[in-house]
Parts: C-alpha cells; structure tokens; sequence
C-alpha cells in the first residue's frame, strides 16, 4: 500500500538535503548538551505534533508554541550519512546548528522535543548500521546530543519492508531501553483501514518476542488508497486493529493494549485524491485517546496547519482544506494522556 505514500516526506527529505537552515535563534546554538538528562518539560509528551524544519515555510516553534500552548513537539528526520552515523536529513550535524537552536529555543520556552529518526525517503539507519548493536549506537548519539525523554522510529519504506530490518531496528530499541532508564520510546508506522498489515503486525510480533518494552506502537492512518466512512471513523477502526494486534503479541490486558499504541494522523487534505482529514475527525481521535488512555497522539505536520490561501493547494506548508491557524494543533493539545 505504500508504493505512493508519504510522498509528503520523501518531498521533505529531498528538499532538506544539503540544505542549511537559516538559525531560529539570533544567538549562536549552545554547545552540545552534557550527559546529564534534561529537565521533564510541562504538558504532555503524549502530545507531539511533528515540525519538519526542512521545508514548508516552518514556523518558529517558540510561535507555535505561544499561539497553542503546545510544548512538545517531534522533529524530524535523522537519517544516515551514509554510513551508520546520524544527522538531520543525512547531511546537518546533530549538534551546533539551526536544528540545535531550535531545540534550545523550544526549551528555552519550557517545552521538549522527541526526535524522529527515519521517514518515507532518504538513506535509513536501520539500513545502513549492519547490526543491532551499531544502531543503537547510532540511536545513542541522538539520544546524546539532546539529552533525550523519547525517541521516535519511523520506519516506512525498505525498512519497514526487510524483515531482517525489522528485527535489526526492535533489537536496538532494546539495548537502548537498557542504557537510558525511562526513555520513551515510539515505532511509528503505516496502515490498513483495519490496522497493521502483515509488516507491521510481525514487527510487533518481534518487539514482543524479542522483550521489548516500547512505549507506543504508533500507526499513520492515510494514504489508505481508498476506505470507506470518514477518515476519523476509519483512524478508530485502524486504532482498533493495532490494539489487538499489540495485545495478542504482548498478551496485554485491553486496557494495558490501549496504553502501548499511539496514532499520527495527516491534517487536512493527504497525498490520496479525495482524501481529507477534517478538524472533526482530529475530534473523534482525541476522543478515542482519551477514552482509551493511548500512548500518543501527533499529526503531520505543523507546517501544514494552516490554510492555503487565495489559489493555493495543499503541500508542504498548508492543509488545504478552510482553517484557522494552528486549528489542528489545538485539538491534540488537549490530549494529556
């Protein structure tokens, strides 16, 4: 189902390699932080909408954050270098540039950032690091460079496709679950209408008998290439499918299940022709969270949230659909968990 999806990011991936991002701050970055952990920030991790600092006329995330009172959010992506060393895009140093500053600047604000390794395109760690053991030490210079609460593997395309990959990537969360004590980790993927396909549901399967404990199984729902009722209705019935697919590995309790899965949704119109997710069905996911206690509830992307305009369509920097500004984000940021 994938062949066409998340063109979004593979738009995104390409516009940000070898590109330098003016800095979000009129300060120099602060030099690479201390292994000491950094401070829990205020409000929930559980609400983390994506930011893509590449492309898409990004807002300044202390401007989001004042219009939203969001404070956290997920940035991406980290990708290889080529070789089984992480950066921005494949191509931006972890630390003393524009994305450092912007992670300074968001904690300067009292917020946090989950770090998004992967995405659709671009050269991915799990790929280029030939064991478990060098990707989690690849994992671990991200979690390094930024002190770290949680990290965010979004894993589509080839390597969500390999199996050996797959396994490669679970048994790497593991070791980094047992070097950094209470890190939060996601595994982000996509989805059918009725939950995980046969890639997601064995990965799952592999976190499981491998005796990982991850935080959230995360599903993206759109770019379905077609479903049936509103796109809420069909998150809900996705949500429901990776429920029982985490709770049958796991052998969870239902509400244990619950709090292990997390959803990042597409706001506004998607890559699929005739698909439109509408502030409403965000509603009906918000609901669905807080009714079940889910992991996590994010979207793609702030750049997006916001309208298009006079002759506009939706892309990089608007939903495409009629908006207020940051409409989107404020609905997750009700979600506390």
């Amino acid at each position: 189902m994938h062949a066409a999806a998340h063109r979004h990011r593979a738009l995104a991936v390409a516009a940000g390699l070898g590109l330098l991002l003016p800095p979000l701050l009129a300060a120099g970055p602060e030099a690479a932080a201390s292994a000491a952990p950094a401070p829990l920030a205020a409000g929930s991790m559980a609400a983390a909408p994506y930011e893509y600092l590449g492309w898409g006329d990004p807002q300044k995330p202390a401007d989001v954050m004042a219009a939203t009172g969001v404070k956290w959010f997920t940035l991406a992506f980290v990708l290889s270098d080529g070789g089984c060393n992480p950066k921005w895009d494949g191509s931006r140093a972890l630390t003393g540039g524009s994305d450092q500053a912007a992670i300074n600047a968001i904690r300067a604000k009292g917020g946090d950032v989950v770090v998004s390794v992967g995405g659709w395109s671009g050269n991915k760690l799990g790929e280029k690091c030939s064991s478990a053991s060098a990707l989690a030490g690849a994992y671990q210079k991200v979690i390094d460079a930024y002190r770290l609460k949680a990290l965010d593997i979004d894993i589509e395309d080839t390597e969500f496709s390999n199996a050996t990959v797959r396994k490669r990537v679970v048994d790497a969360l593991k070791i980094v679950k047992s070097a950094n004590p209470g890190i939060v980790t996601y595994v982000t993927m996509g989805t059918t209408p009725s939950g995980p396909d046969a890639n997601g549901k064995d990965l799952i399967k592999k976190g499981a008998a491998a005796g990982l404990a991850n935080d959230g199984w995360v599903i993206m729902p759109f770019d379905f290439g077609g479903h049936s009722g509103t796109m809420g209705a069909a998150t809900v019935s996705a949500l429901d499918g990776l429920k029982a697919a985490v709770k049958s590995a796991y052998g969870y309790s239902d509400d244990t299940a619950y709090r292990h899965i997390g959803v990042s949704s597409m706001n506004g119109r998607t890559d699929d022709a005739g698909e439109t997710v509408t502030t409403g069905d965000f509603q009906t996911i918000l609901d669905y969270a807080r009714r079940h206690h889910i992991a996590r509830f994010a979207f793609w992307a702030v750049n997006r949230d916001r309208s298009c305009g006079s002759g506009g369509s939706a892309g990089d920097s608007c939903s495409g659909v009629s908006q207020a500004p940051y409409a989107f984000t404020k609905i997750v940021v009700q979600y506390a968990g």
